[in-house]
């Protein structure tokens, strides 16, 4: 297992190396320049001078794109030219609340998902199937920021069931100790504070949770049929083990694998693909940051957002991997 996570993680290195020389690409592509980003399109060709002398873009490609990996690796991401602040402390304050949807939202996408599609499979061609699949087409089809809007509409506005925005009501005395507001309130014992965060985390997570639990109820459905059918099933039904070992044992386990990839790419395309639900919410994560950012043309936030949904991403594949490690021995061996 070490040996696996070793190999994992050196494997990252190329990864990481040729993103950082594709966004220095983009950034030294960019019309005008990242100056002339700073600037605005009306900056003089003295103040983009002057700006490029003090980015050090004046020098030669290989002396910035160094300068360029070094900042990556210090954790140097630049200054916001929205906020001006640093944008590794604006992804900071603002990742936790991020991650509380996204995570929420994909764990209620596996709890749902996973059981209706393997039912849905046991049960082929009958209601439940039908309802199954019909459902997940309508799920994947429906935009994000629509059903987000949908739902704030009725339960929020007209049921009055659930906050509109934001993540706490302003009234709340929060102790903010990890940035996770539903940790944090049961961490610091004010259950509270961890219940009213937890409702104004309901309505967006659905909303965010309705194309990956279309997926993995398709997956896992597709999968379990087609394992059911394996000799290895039929074998261990005529040697007379129960039922719920073979289901358990040989049916779920081996379908289990293509979903947990899905799973964990669905994570990552959830952290980086929640600007329109935090946007209907006004949630505060990092997903509202990215698209005023994009408005806003701040470059050092697009650039940072972009490193680091990609180290996400590669972390996930590396748990993915040793989920996979953990379900199949055969993993470890290759």
């Amino acid at each position: 297992m070490l040996r696996l996570v070793v190999r994992r993680l050196l494997q990252l290195i190329p990864t990481l190396l040729g993103l950082s020389v594709l966004l220095f690409l983009w950034l030294d592509r960019l019309p005008g320049g990242p100056a002339s980003a700073i600037l605005g399109e009306k900056a003089t060709e003295a103040e983009v001078a002057r700006i490029n002398r003090a980015l050090g873009l004046d020098q030669p490609v290989y002396v910035q794109y160094w300068r360029f990996l070094k900042r990556i690796a210090e954790l140097d991401l630049g200054t916001s030219t929205q906020t001006g602040q640093p944008v590794w402390d604006e992804f900071t304050q603002r990742f936790p609340a991020t991650v509380e949807l996204s995570l929420l939202a994909i764990l209620l996408a596996v709890v749902v998902g996973v059981p209706l599609g393997y039912f849905a499979a046991r049960k082929r061609g009958g209601w439940l199937d039908v309802s199954a699949v019909s459902g997940s087409l309508v799920g994947i089809c429906i935009p994000v920021f629509f059903l987000a809007l949908i739902l704030k509409q009725i339960f929020a506005v007209n049921l009055g069931l659930f906050p509109t925005y934001g993540r706490q009501e302003t009234g709340i005395n929060a102790t903010d100790v990890t940035g996770f507001a539903v940790l944090d309130g049961i961490l610091t014992g004010e259950l509270d504070a961890a219940a009213n965060a937890l409702h104004h985390l309901i309505l967006p997570s659905v909303a965010l949770a309705t194309i990956p639990l279309a997926v993995i109820v398709r997956m896992t459905r597709a999968s379990v049929l087609e394992v059911q059918d394996e000799d290895y099933v039929r074998t261990a039904e005529a040697k007379g083990l129960k039922r719920s070992v073979v289901r358990s044992r040989h049916v779920m386990r081996n379908a289990l694998l293509p979903v947990i990839t899905a799973v964990g790419l669905l994570t990552g395309s959830l952290l980086s693909g929640a600007v329109l639900t935090e946007s209907v919410f006004s949630f505060g994560g990092i997903g509202s940051f990215i698209r005023q950012a994009i408005d806003g043309r701040d470059y050092p936030v697009l650039v940072g957002f972009i490193m680091f949904i990609a180290l996400i991403y590669v972390l996930i594949n590396l748990l993915v991997d040793l989920a996979y490690s953990l379900i199949d021995p055969r993993v470890r061996v290759h």
